[in-house]
């Protein structure tokens, strides 16, 4: 009876860290994290997503074309947009190899919910030098970028993903980009997706991954995303209401006085 009355009272309710239905798709090694080395919490705080070459499967995570060797990539859950409706998020590319022969790469992709290519949102490239995104090599992207310029923070960059790689550079290129927003204005209305993936090159050695947050499409976050797992302030009034009655409930149902 208590459960029942539990759930009653949490019913709908997300707790912060709760799993919750989704119907995005992962193929690969995908996770989400916290602050983790060179990868700090994402803008806003909260949690991201993120694909890895570590671990990742031949031929995942490539744009047609370009080719690469093995990785990752995770889709979101399909959305409905309005004509003119604002998409964001925050993207980090972090990566341990070297530029030239072996130059890893990540990109965000947004498509129709029947998988037909729209935008790229960014992609991005090892390279010693100049703007890490747009990649070079790779398409041009469709988004504004914040801030224009991607440098790479050079060094070899300390990250749980990146697994035994974690600390490694191979050569001039390694290191990370640090937290960028894509924004990109969706042109017509209808359901679509994002994709979002990251590929070694040349060679399945020193990993390469792609940390995400905070994907949001007129204002309303999306699943898959990356998103944060600090709870609005309504939600925490809520999550503190409930944890109140449900006290008040099991103290009652546990009264030698109760009916």
């Amino acid at each position: 009876m208590k459960k029942l009355l539990l759930a009653a009272v949490f019913g709908g309710l997300s707790l912060a860290g709760a799993s919750t239905a989704s119907a995005s798709t992962c193929t690969g090694v995908c996770g989400t994290s916290g602050a983790d080395g060179v990868v700090t919490a994402p803008p806003g705080g909260g949690t991201y997503g993120y694909v890895t070459t570590a671990g990742g499967l031949s031929g995942v995570g490539q744009i047609a074309g370009v080719g690469g060797t093995n990785g990752s990539e995770q889709i979101s859950d399909t959305f409905t947009a309005a004509a003119a409706d604002p998409l964001n998020f925050y993207f980090n590319y972090v990566t341990s190899d070297g530029s030239g022969s072996y130059s890893d790469y990540a990109f965000a992709e947004l498509l129709t919910a029947s998988d037909d290519h729209v935008a790229w949102l960014f992609t991005g490239r090892t390279t010693p030098s100049g703007d890490t995104s747009p990649g070079f090599g790779l398409p041009a992207n469709d988004s504004t970028l914040t801030p224009a310029t991607s440098a790479i923070v050079a060094g070899g960059p300390v990250w749980s993903p990146l697994g035994s790689n974690s600390g490694s550079c191979y050569s001039a290129g390694c290191g990370y980009t640090g937290w960028i927003q894509s924004a990109y204005n969706i042109a017509d209305a209808g359901a679509y997706k994002v994709r979002f993936g990251v590929s070694n090159y040349g060679d399945t050695g020193y990993n390469s991954g792609l940390a995400f947050a905070g994907l949001e499409v007129g204002g309303v976050e999306v699943g898959g995303g990356g998103g944060s797992a600090v709870p609005e302030p309504a939600t925490w009034a809520m999550m503190i209401m409930g944890f109140g009655m449900a006290g008040a409930i099991m103290r009652r149902r546990t009264s030698p006085f109760a009916a």
